[in-house]
């Protein structure tokens, strides 16, 4: 089968050629305008005045909007309807775009967006986590909360506890093509609009609500995207609906792009948190309950922030069966950039709670903190023939909700579910956990990282060295596959067979560098049986493929190709009836190139051109959706994942007492893909998932001023890491097992869990900076070298 083998991805070498097609290198057609925006200079306030005479005199401007000039709706929201294209009467952040340029060229229009002169009343700015709470600015009235037994009451029995506070930083996308889109004016009255978009059809349907068509006169396609990770799940809408309302008025070919400070200033981050917690605990360290308390800044519009937030609170528990927990969250609304998806939608913010947590009980009671999470680990798996087993009690579960954290008063909660059969282990939403695998994954990474041998040395040399500490971690990962939302859960795709036995298709999944087409063309090849050269994957559209979900929650492969099989397995079937028929026998096989029915041997192509003489349809769509999920969010209950993938990850780094430098110098990482579509193309996946999930966590910090201007908007300012960031000794290997679930070819989603590895990394400066006293060191996110500098003088000096 094609499926399973480590090929290339599709476009690797129109990529390092330069050769590989994105929206900004469409040739252009002729009297193409181009677009700017004239951005907001404060965080909030009116607008008073307006004077763009300078604008519409600078040399190559069209025209120029502002909200009254808009011809329909004038949104650009994901989700409630918050987000104006333009600003009408208010402003919230400093970058929202308040008025549009169309001119001549790209630099024109920036030029004459300059030119605007706009007269503003200021408010004052909600800019912190602090301010907001306290003028209960926020998205959700009260906080949300999920809860599992009494974790109060379990806390204040405890023999052991622990508390703190930590703050966690936002992520910029820093996707390497920027955000674009251009519109062309259909004959007919309609709109084609390229972009560079995780989300056709949210591009579709903002077009055509600005433009005032239906759905089936805008036509949205993407061939591929240079980076995503979220951030062109929502903030590709702006661009498009910029671009499809000029070429509505000018009749004119329309563009538009990002330079990098504008990206970086107008569009959205990861979600920044402080998250609180207590946890109790026994003698051995085995949780008895835990409580967290989540604070998000989701920015001045809801975007995606709920279901951002819920999905931290789903991933509060991590890999570990917590039997009475309480995790209460606030979305809190700020004037700054509205935040929005970022690979692993709030799992990382959720997930990094705990392994805090995890780590200070160790620090606390002195154990290797390794042990410690394999003591707190759910149960391993059960064969499907074998009774599962309870690894401890689990308290029955009171319908008022548990305490509140810090006696914040949150409302009482709705009843919750009872407690599923006796040893059945649940989450803290109450759903079974029965794939678990990490015990085994744990085993096989000790050995092979030598974990005992090295953290045997760097205690060696931490002991013999003053200044440079080196410092080890483990951090494990069980991550939730599908989305949130139950009826995203779906996919399809349009699979056509030539007579010459040449096979075309499209689907709704995009392609955004992870190998989504091979992936998927490696799953039509082996439906068919042919060489992965007879298949040939186009751009992405919505006159192919309609009602697309993103192409977002590690779905893509889980989806699509369930939907490209079923096409595919659809047009098989028509040529086996057809064969059977003719030569009498059910004995049919599609392989290497050819069809078996029975004693008679067929190429492909011959098949393909027997079934057209005989008026065969070579043409199917197929359609999937995702099995046994449903999901109540405002109880907190039900199954909101088909299943889990998992990962773990060992990381050594080595920090300078004198400055707070650091260095990543080995990282061991075994992770389950389950029986993988592509080794080759997950192992890289996972490489560059664990050293963004590391960026993240040490280097990438966004800084704004007192006047809520994003100071750290271009690649001087934000550091991502570089080549040189990657540890010097980089292993990463694949779990060696299947799906337990029936996904496409017992294969697991792969793009979100490996980020969440880099949790390692942070982990590994906290047991480094420990190293200089005695104290917790209690790091922040990003640990930046000036945080681990800080840490190091809070346990050596107690300052």
């Amino acid at each position: 089968m094609t499926v399973t083998k480590p090929l290339p991805h599709d476009a690797a070498h129109l990529h390092v050629t330069g050769a590989a097609r994105y929206v900004d290198d469409i040739p252009s057609p002729a009297g193409t305008l181009h677009l700017a925006f004239g951005t907001s200079p404060i965080a909030r306030g009116h607008i008073t005045g307006m004077s763009l005479t300078d604008v519409q005199r600078s040399p190559g401007v069209a025209a120029v909007l502002t909200a009254k000039g808009l011809p329909f709706s004038n949104d650009v929201s994901p989700s409630i309807h918050d987000e104006p294209l333009l600003a009408a009467g208010t402003v919230n952040y400093v970058g929202q775009p308040v008025f549009m340029v169309v001119a001549d060229s790209h630099r024109n229009a920036r030029i004459a967006a300059r030119k605007g002169r706009v007269d503003y009343t200021a408010e004052p700015a909600l800019l912190t986590l602090d301010a907001a709470l306290a003028a209960d600015s926020r998205f959700e009235e009260g906080p949300r909360i999920y809860h599992k037994g009494d974790a109060a009451a379990a806390i204040d029995a405890a023999p052991h506890s622990v508390e703190g506070s930590f703050e966690l930083g936002g992520q910029e996308h820093f996707y390497l093509e920027g955000q674009a889109a251009l519109a062309l004016p259909q004959e007919d009255g309609g709109m084609h609009v390229h972009s560079s978009t995780q989300h056709p059809t949210e591009i579709q349907h903002k077009v055509a609500d600005a433009i005032g068509l239906p759905m089936h006169s805008v036509r949205v396609e993407t061939r591929r995207m240079g980076g995503g990770f979220g951030g062109k799940e929502s903030q590709g809408n702006a661009l498009a609906v910029a671009c499809a309302v000029a070429a509505r008025l000018t009749g004119r070919p329309c563009k538009m792009r990002y330079d990098r400070d504008d990206d970086m200033v107008i569009t959205g981050k990861r979600h920044a948190f402080r998250i609180s917690y207590r946890a109790g605990f026994d003698g051995d360290g085995r949780l008895l309950g835990v409580e967290f308390l989540h604070l998000a800044d989701c920015g001045w519009a809801q975007d995606l922030s709920l279901p951002v937030a819920d999905r931290a609170m789903l991933h509060a528990d991590n890999a570990y069966l917590i039997p009475n927990i309480r995790i209460e969250s606030h979305r809190l609304r700020t004037n700054r950039q509205s935040a929005t998806a970022y690979r692993g939608f709030g799992g990382p913010q959720g997930m990094i709670g705990i392994e805090r947590v995890m780590d200070h009980i160790a620090h606390d009671l002195g154990l290797d903190p390794l042990e410690l999470r394999r003591l707190n680990y759910y149960a391993p798996m059960q064969t499907p023939e074998a009774a599962p087993g309870a690894p401890r009690d689990q308290r029955s579960l009171p319908a008022d909700g548990a305490a509140d954290l810090a006696s914040r008063g949150a409302p009482p909660q709705p009843a919750t579910p009872p407690e599923p059969p006796a040893g059945v282990q649940t989450t803290p939403y109450h759903m079974p956990v029965e794939d678990f695998i990490l015990h085994g994954m744990t085993d096989q990474l000790v050995e092979s990282a030598d974990y005992a041998q090295r953290r045997a040395a760097v205690r060696d040399w931490n002991r013999d060295h003053e200044y440079i500490k080196k410092g080890i971690a483990f951090s494990p990962v069980k991550f939730g596959i599908s989305f949130t939302l139950t009826h995203l859960n779906q996919a399809g795709a349009l699979v056509h067979v030539y007579q010459d036995g040449s096979i075309h298709m499209n689907h709704g999944g995009t392609e955004m560098g992870q190998g989504l087409f091979q992936k998927v063309a490696q799953v039509a090849a082996s439906r068919f049986g042919v060489p992965l050269e007879m298949v040939k994957i186009t751009a992405t559209d919505t006159a192919k493929v309609p009602n697309t979900s993103a192409t977002a929650a590690s779905s893509g492969s889980d989806l699509n190709g369930m939907a490209v099989k079923a096409a595919c397995d659809e047009i098989r079937r028509r040529i086996e009836d057809l064969l059977a028929e003719r030569y009498q026998t059910r004995d049919i096989r599609f392989a290497e190139g050819e069809v078996h029915a029975g004693s008679e041997v067929l190429s492909f192509a011959e098949a393909a051109k027997l079934a057209y003489e005989n008026r065969v349809s070579l043409s199917a769509t197929g359609f999937y959706k995702t099995p046994k999920v449903e999901w109540d969010r405002i109880r907190g209950c039900g199954r909101p994942f088909f299943y889990f993938a998992y990962g773990a990850a060992i990381t050594e780094v080595a920090v300078d007492a004198l400055t707070g430098e650091n260095r990543i110098l080995r990282c061991d990482i075994l992770h389950d893909a389950g029986a993988s579509l592509n080794p080759g193309i997950d192992i890289g996946q996972i490489e560059g998932g664990y050293v963004q999930g590391a960026g993240w966590l040490t280097t990438e910090e966004l800084v704004w001023d007192d006047a809520g201007r994003l100071r750290t908007h271009a690649p001087s300012t934000y550091k991502i890491p570089a080549c040189s960031d990657r540890p010097d000794v980089f292993n990463v290997s694949l779990y060696d097992g299947k799906n337990r679930e029936d996904t496409i070819y017992r294969s697991k989603a792969v793009g979100e869990p490996p980020f969440m590895l880099g949790i390692s990394a942070w982990l590994a400066l906290s047991d480094a900076v420990s190293a200089f006293g005695t104290d917790y060191p209690a790091l922040n996110a990003p640990a930046t070298a000036e945080e681990v500098w800080r840490a190091i003088r809070r346990v050596r000096d107690g300052i």
